[in-house]
């Protein structure tokens, strides 16, 4: 049998717009076979079924969200300067109306928690990175005198996700970008005091 060729990050850039769109559950074959260009059997070939493209564009997802996020602390003076510069890119997202709005992971987790035990995992442990890296943030911040010690690094990480969490909810709903705006600078006041 003769195997599919196609840029596989296109492809799955493609997979985690179409499931942002809909959910993994509302997303067809049709829909990702519009959206990757790609035949459902070179889909299946490819990444056996639905739920094993999934989990490849989560794992892609999670690649270029981290990339992402250590473009906005290299070159900075201060590694505040990063964390501010990463809630400012993350404001400008909310205030789109493309797929960066919605988090792939959160509406995955949302989708299949206890439906798919493996795949809620594996988002867990995507996230478990994600927070291991807002970590290392708030360690370096508080070795360089930038914060006070008297909140332990994954007390500050644990606020800082939950407020990320909670602007992307809100955007949803109130997509107004100064009362984003605001609400991030707050964040980023609250965690780093």
């Amino acid at each position: 049998m003769r195997s599919a060729e196609f840029d596989r990050e296109t492809v799955l850039r493609a997979a985690i717009g179409a499931f942002i769109n809909k959910g993994y559950n509302k997303t067809s074959m049709q829909d990702l076979k519009r959206a990757t260009g790609l035949h459902p059997g070179s889909i299946y070939c490819a990444f056996e079924n639905k739920q094993g493209l999934l989990l490849a564009a989560l794992e892609q997802y999670e690649k270029d969200k981290t990339d992402e996020f250590r473009q906005h602390f290299d070159g900075q003076e201060k590694v505040l300067d990063g964390l501010k510069s990463y809630l400012n890119h993350l404001v400008t997202n909310c205030g789109e109306t493309s797929t960066n709005k919605v988090c792939l992971s959160q509406r995955a987790l949302h989708e299949l928690a206890e439906q798919e035990p493996y795949v809620e995992s594996f988002i867990a442990q995507n996230l478990s990175r994600w927070q291991e890296g807002f970590r290392k943030v708030f360690e370096q911040a508080l070795l360089n005198g930038e914060i006070s010690g008297e909140r332990k690094p994954m007390q500050r990480v644990q606020s800082l996700v939950m407020g990320i969490y909670g602007l992307r909810t809100y955007a949803q709903t109130h997509p107004e970008s100064d009362v984003i705006k605001s609400l991030a600078d707050q964040l980023f006041e609250d965690v780093c005091r």
